[in-house]
């Protein structure tokens, strides 16, 4: 077995592909959704800094820090594109962004 085979052999078996080629086609893809989750990541963290702009803003004017109709409003958005699993998602980024002022 040279040493190609051997990293060939073990590039399916991490991907649990049964030959080469989809082991090609996975890793390349592996490689894209982990670009993809860096990107996420740094859309959050932007999303959560205007978040805290604005709860400054609300908090410095009399206000409350968070707004529910405001809140609703962002999980019938992710409900619509995205279904139940959407309104989950939405949840996670609401929390990730209350409370950071």
């Amino acid at each position: 077995m040279t040493i190609t085979a051997t990293a060939t052999q073990t590039r399916a078996e991490a991907t649990g592909a049964r030959t080469a080629d989809a082991a090609e086609l996975i890793t390349g893809a592996r490689d894209r959704i982990d670009a993809l989750d860096d990107r996420i990541i740094g859309l959050i963290q932007e999303r959560m800094a205007v978040s805290a702009v604005i709860q400054e803003a609300r908090i410095t004017s009399g206000g409350r820090r968070v707004n529910l109709s405001r809140e609703m409003e962002v999980l019938a958005h992710y409900s619509e594109a995205l279904g139940k699993p959407g309104t989950a998602l939405a949840m996670t980024l609401l929390e990730l962004c209350r409370g950071r002022v």
